[in-house]
């Protein structure tokens, strides 16, 4: 079987490395591209030189830009690929634009398309990554689901039963296989001057978050109420989209916190498993901090990831100060002690089995 698999984005590098390794080991041949969604050094090639993933054969070098320009641009350039390739299969995974355009442009080619993390939902359309995930979807022909809750989403959307393969997430393989790395590599306590436990990690960048000001500010203004009340430093990774932002709407950095560069895998790891509490509004680090024990409360009103809700890993408190406050306070006081509901770390496994028995 030759397969066709697309990433772009910073969470794609981190989930992806332990499956490419899964199929390359049990010879299925993988022509891998990258779409060039995320392109600074920083959010993209560090991931090359930490992770285990081989160079792809293409990059579509895709850069910033609107929804519709990455868009567009990833299926001109991916067609020519796919004509070339010839692929038994492609596949992507998530939810970004290069998941979009993926899942458009080998439907066009009439080649099958597997979706890696399907039916995840927020119920939220005014996200593009929601739009994205139903999308890739109903287009895919195999949908590997991480979870129970995942599969019932499709299905309720007339998603037929054979087509859903419940796995796990990827994150779960990832997170296991360099957690330990990351503590016997990563010197980013001591760069930082941080203790165990005794400092919170953030990170904010989503499009619905920080592209308008009032809840950019509010996230800062509870930020900065945090900082008063506990006296703990406040780790603030900063994405470059929040970044300009900031600069755009006249932000200036609250006391108390410190802003910090994208780090590389095993840095940030290292942060969130020693952290005292995380705030995001990223999918993937409410996945992480779940499953390494670390509580987190969600800067969005909603969440494609309900299972982290179910199990008390993490409480939703949208961008209001006082909400953000209120939801740390609770956070902190849970028990660690929570089920990671999202795999054993064997979703490569299942999943390459899978993909083995799948007709040509």
């Amino acid at each position: 079987m030759k397969i066709l698999l697309t990433f772009g984005t910073r969470p794609h590098f981190i989930k992806l490395f332990p499956l490419i390794r899964e199929l390359r080991g049990n010879n299925i041949k993988l022509i891998l591209v990258h779409t060039g969604q995320h392109y600074s050094s920083k959010l993209d090639s560090i991931f090359f030189q930490e992770l285990p993933l081989a160079k792809p054969k293409y990059n579509l070098k895709v850069g910033s830009g609107s929804q519709a320009y990455q868009t567009a641009k990833i299926i001109i350039e991916l067609e020519k690929i796919i004509l070339k390739e010839k692929p038994n299969l492609v596949m992507s995974l998530g939810d970004t634009n290069s998941d979009l355009a993926t899942a458009l442009t080998s439907n066009k080619l009439l080649i099958p398309y597997g979706h890696l993390e399907a039916g995840l939902r927020s119920f939220d359309r005014q996200m593009p990554e929601e739009i994205n995930r139903i999308v890739a979807d109903h287009l895919a022909e195999y949908l590997f689901a991480p979870t129970n809750i995942a599969k019932t989403n499709l299905l309720k959307e007339g998603i037929l039963d054979k087509k859903i393969f419940v796995v796990g997430n990827l994150i779960v393989d990832a997170v296991y296989q360099s957690v330990k790395i990351a503590e016997q590599k990563s010197k980013i306590l001591f760069r930082l001057n941080l203790n165990k436990n005794k400092y919170f990690l953030v990170t904010a960048h989503r499009q619905e978050n920080v592209d308008y000001r009032e809840k950019l500010s509010g996230i800062l203004a509870g930020l900065e109420k945090l900082g008063h009340e506990f006296g703990l430093p406040i780790i603030y990774s900063l994405h470059p989209r929040t970044k300009n932002r900031l600069k755009q709407f006249n932000l200036n950095k609250p006391l108390g916190i410190k802003f910090i560069e994208p780090l590389g895998y095993f840095d940030f790891l290292k942060l969130e498993a020693n952290a005292l509490l995380i705030l995001t509004d990223s999918g993937g680090i409410q996945e992480e901090s779940c499953i390494l024990k670390i509580p987190c409360v969600t800067l969005r009103e909603n969440t494609e990831r309900p299972e982290t809700i179910k199990i008390k890993s993490n409480m939703l408190a949208g961008t209001h100060p006082i909400k953000i406050v209120k939801a740390v306070h609770k956070m902190i006081e849970v028990k660690r002690n929570w089920h990671n509901p999202f795999g054993d770390g064997k979703t490569a496994i299942k999943t390459t089995k899978l993909i083995k028995n799948l007709k040509e």
